[in-house]
């Protein structure tokens, strides 16, 4: 079962081309990395990004 987190989708994507580094942050096993790995690289793909 995968949790569409929009709202941090829509965060990363408006500073996506600001030129500085984001750092994800937040408790043990909290989605950090599925965030990343899974829901905004399919969301770049998505959006035409080459992968």
């Amino acid at each position: 079962m995968v949790i569409h987190r929009e709202r941090y989708l829509n965060d990363l994507n408006a500073r996506r081309n600001d030129g500085l580094i984001k750092v994800v942050t937040g408790i043990r096993r909290c989605g950090k990395s599925f965030l990343l790995f899974r829901l905004f690289r399919d969301y770049l793909l998505k959006e035409g990004v080459d992968g």
